[in-house]
């Protein structure tokens, strides 16, 4: 593959110079362009050391816009990145729509030199590429436009840059003991690096690789495939714009059983039950959740059901038994414009818990399979292939060793209107009433099935639901705190 490119083009300083005036004229004209559409864009810069990556990255920042530029450096993992599952400190440096970010090392360079340099399996790497194309994947179909710039240079031709830049005492600096131990392991670095591009050169993303051993040749390359890719995105016409449905399906209708049909809602609680349960239970999540923070093992806890299901008062309970400086909770509601530029999962990403603490989400991603499927605010494409976002998503999190405990809390039409009526009635919970409230359970037949797919498409291993009868609030808040005590203790 790469000796395809070990070409020895060259560029000489007549040609750059009749050349980049208009490249670069056109290189603003199209970035000035993107403004206006909702196309995040992300560049990566990967490749051979001593292959000018770094000149590359400033040239492009000299070339382009710095208004809607930015550049990421991803060198080696902090502590606060050590903490999280390896693709958080990505997620939260994506671009918004209408911007460039460069990235200067990607979710690439940490599994080829693990493969290279600590000779990782074979089978742990293939895992790794197979989630980086789900994860190009991802932000493709959310509209995001992945160049992936590959610069090469041979095994004699990185030798001879690394003796050029040492000879010159300005350059001495570039080269590191790390750049000639790569080097030395030239070979395998080359024998991984074209495992990966080839498992992850697909049609959403695929890889460009550019001849580096001139470098005009190579600035001149890379800024003209680039343009070339901005111009083809921004040809294609703009996905339509998710309207809100007005449709829904309030009548009753014939309809074969459900999931939820098997959750017995009579289940009740004696209030002395209650009572002692709660005390047990709370005492015990408290040892849980400061052991798990002494081994460094993270929570995640997913609430989800029915409008008045009684979400706020299982966390309240839950929250009340972990100490306050090992827990946050996250409510979740309606993005603002800063997340909506975003992928949706983005906003979540960026609240992962570091290592031994538990994060609560009132509400969480399930909203694109539920509420935004329903409403109407995210097209059916967007919404089918959440189901797979959201797996692999939980998986990450469940393969980096959290702990991920999700409930969907679910009580009857009759008992959420007699809840509805009591906050109408009663002036402290008439805050927890809203007309979308009413909207929303005027849609219940849409909502259920919604529902019912939602449990069974992301029902996993990793991540499986608990299903909490919530018609009798004691009863639902100690099956919560329970399943999470026997989960953490697990």
């Amino acid at each position: 593959m790469f000796k395809s490119v070990e070409l020895g083009l060259k560029v000489s300083k007549e040609q750059y110079a009749r050349q980049l005036p208009k490249l670069r004229a056109a290189l603003l004209t199209s970035q000035a362009a993107l403004k206006g559409n909702p196309i995040p864009v992300i560049v990566i810069v990967a490749g051979v050391e001593g292959a000018g990556k770094a000149e590359v990255v400033n040239t492009l920042n000299e070339w382009l816009d710095p208004r809607g530029l930015e550049t990421h450096a991803f060198w080696p993992l902090s502590e606060e990145e050590r903490e999280r599952p390896r693709f958080w400190r990505f997620w939260r440096t994506l671009p918004a729509r209408g911007r460039i970010g460069i990235f200067f090392g990607s979710w690439y360079t940490q599994p080829i030199l693990q493969r290279v340099l600590e000779d990782g399996k074979l089978g742990q790497f293939d895992r790794e590429l197979q989630h980086i194309v789900a994860f190009e994947k991802m932000l493709v179909d959310d509209g995001a436009l992945i160049i992936k710039l590959w610069f090469h240079l041979s095994k004699d031709a990185q030798h001879a840059e690394f003796k050029r830049l040492e000879k010159n005492p300005l350059t001495r600096w570039r080269v590191s003991p790390a750049d000639w131990k790569q080097h030395k392991h030239y070979n395998k670095f080359v024998a991984a690096s074209e495992r990966a591009i080839r498992f992850t050169d697909t049609g959403e993303a695929p890889w460009f690789l550019i001849d580096s051993s001139n470098s005009r040749h190579r600035n001149l390359q890379a800024g003209q495939l680039l343009l070339d890719a901005l111009r083809q995105r921004m040809e294609k016409s703009a996905p339509p714009v998710a309207h809100r449905t007005i449709t829904h399906l309030a009548k009753k209708t014939l309809r074969s059983l459900t999931l939820l049909d098997s959750i017995d809602l009579r289940r009740r609680l004696a209030d002395t039950e209650y009572k002692s349960g709660l005390e047990q239970f709370q005492a015990w999540l408290n040892r849980l959740t400061w052991a798990a923070h002494e081994k460094k093992r993270s929570t995640i806890i997913v609430f989800e059901g029915w409008d008045a299901a009684g979400k706020g008062g299982c966390i309240r309970r839950l929250v009340t038994a972990i100490d306050a400086k090992l827990h946050q909770v996250i409510s979740v509601a309606a993005p603002t414009d800063e997340e909506r530029a975003r992928h949706y999962l983005w906003r979540f990403w960026r609240h992962i818990p570091p290592a031994g603490m538990v994060t609560i989400y009132d509400r969480s991603w399930y909203g694109r399979v539920l509420v935004e499927r329903v409403e109407g605010f995210a097209r059916p494409e967007e919404w089918k292939r959440a189901y797979l976002e959201i797996n692999e998503f939980e998986a990450e999190l469940a393969e980096h060793g959290i702990v991920v405990v999700k409930f969907w809390l679910h009580i009857s039409p009759a008992e959420q209107l007699r809840r509805f009526q009591e906050r109408q009635r009663i002036a402290y919970k008439r805050h927890k009433i809203s007309a979308e409230d009413w909207r929303n359970r005027e849609k219940w037949s849409a909502y259920e099935v919604a529902v019912n797919d939602m449990l069974i498409r992301t029902n996993t291993d990793e991540a499986p639901w608990t299903l909490v009868p919530a018609n009798d609030k004691r009863f639902a808040r100690i099956k919560v705190i329970k399943t999470v005590c026997q989960r953490l203790e697990r």
